[in-house]
């Protein structure tokens, strides 16, 4: 960011006990440090004065070059008046995907020799998560190397007797015993390979020797739990890890009977998670659930969640709202999109281009938010050019700037 060419003005954004320049009292031109300008009538230290020093201030404005404006993919548009529409809220948590996850499991009784990743890691399809080593395994490849030997040596005598059968060197009775002694070994080899498959082995692994098996995991994502160490004896059904894809997830969102009848399929929703009060998340409703929870009144709304930024995780808490209805009873206010509005030093704000091309901060107070957007109850003038892409850049120079840092 040391690109950026910072203009910093007036000061209206900063702790709560900032104020303006213009509202700052002046001193008289007589007034001397014996002498307060209000004639002596003042009693005790100016507010803050004790403090061992102030607060620092927030500057308002912001000017980019405008290869940086361009580079940062700054876009504006101007803030409309409309009606939201009404809403209805559903309380939830984040549940990964069950067609995009995987339990891995031994499949084949064993001993642990090695552990490949740790839960939380993000994981690529194929990539081995442990090895075990498992004498059953060792059995099973030993059986299945001597079905096949025996399988190729019984079809090659069959074929060298028909051969003399051609010649009249040999009865047909030999020809069948030996055709159908080379079948029956062949079918053991084909059972024994079968067996190793169940233990996840290819048909390469098949033929190797040894007594080791690898996990890996069929598709990418993260490590959702482990339980696997080192020397750790398991059996065929342990699971040694779950693995998800959480680029997208569910939020399982409760809706109450009274409400069934204003949600329907196919709804556009927005998430907000408890860790992530400011993140909103899209989402759409996927499913509405068939039975009702007699305790709760509720049924399970399946909202499928695209995740951004790594930052959706399995059992966050969190509310969706969903658009249920039409918007005319409602009062126009003016709206932004969800995007233009950003936190600074512990307020909402948006950012307004002005038209001398600086990027001014306005504090501003939210009011509903449906559809993508937010209603502005005050802070903002219907078609004031409000900043909605690439707002983090803009907030990053006005908090730069209270560090003393040049351009």
């Amino acid at each position: 960011m040391r690109s950026l060419a910072i203009s910093v003005t007036l000061v209206v954004l900063a702790c709560g006990c900032s104020r303006k320049a213009s509202d700052q009292p002046r001193p008289s031109p007589t007034t001397t440090p014996e002498q307060p300008a209000d004639g002596g009538k003042s009693k005790g230290p100016a507010p803050h004065e004790d403090e061992a020093e102030r607060h620092e201030e927030l500057p308002t404005k912001v000017r980019l070059r405008p290869e940086v404006v361009s580079s940062a993919g700054i876009k504006t548009a101007p803030a409309g008046t409309d009606s939201l529409p009404a809403t209805v809220d559903l309380t939830g948590e984040i549940a990964a995907d069950p067609d995009r996850s995987a339990r891995l499991a031994a499949r084949v009784a064993g001993r642990i020799v090695e552990v490949k990743v740790k839960e939380g890691d993000r994981v690529k399809a194929g990539q081995t998560i442990a090895v075990l080593e498992s004498p059953e395994l060792a059995r099973a490849r030993a059986t299945l190397a001597s079905a096949s030997a025996r399988a190729k040596a019984a079809r090659l005598n069959a074929d060298r007797l028909k051969n003399l059968e051609a010649k009249s060197l040999a009865s047909g009775q030999e020809v069948a015993g030996a055709s159908a002694e080379a079948a029956s070994l062949e079918a053991e080899a084909a059972a024994a390979k079968q067996t190793l498959a169940a233990f996840g082995q290819s048909a390469d692994e098949a033929h190797g020797a040894g007594a080791r098996v690898t996990i890996r995991t069929p598709l990418p994502g993260f490590v959702l739990s482990r339980d696997a160490v080192q020397g750790q004896s398991v059996d065929a059904e342990h699971v040694i890890a779950v693995v998800g894809d959480l680029e997208h997830v569910y939020f399982l969102g409760r809706l109450f009977e009274k409400d069934l009848a204003r949600v329907a399929v196919g709804a556009n929703t927005e998430i907000r998670l408890n860790a992530y009060p400011s993140e909103v998340f899209d989402g759409k409703i996927e499913t509405i659930g068939r039975q009702l929870d007699p305790a709760a009144r509720t049924v399970t709304a399946r909202i499928v969640v695209r995740n951004h930024g790594d930052l959706v995780k399995v059992g966050l808490f969190g509310t969706a709202r969903v658009a249920v209805g039409p918007a005319e009873t409602l009062a126009r206010r003016v709206v932004v999109p969800l995007s233009a509005v950003t936190r600074v030093a512990n307020k909402d704000a948006v950012f307004v281009r002005q038209p001398d091309g600086d990027f001014e901060l306005h504090p501003v107070t939210l009011g509903r938010s449906a559809g993508g957007r937010v209603e502005i109850l005050s802070g903002l003038r219907a078609g004031e050019q409000v900043v909605v892409a690439g707002v983090f850049t803009l907030k990053s120079a006005i908090l730069k700037s209270t560090f003393g840092e040049g351009e």
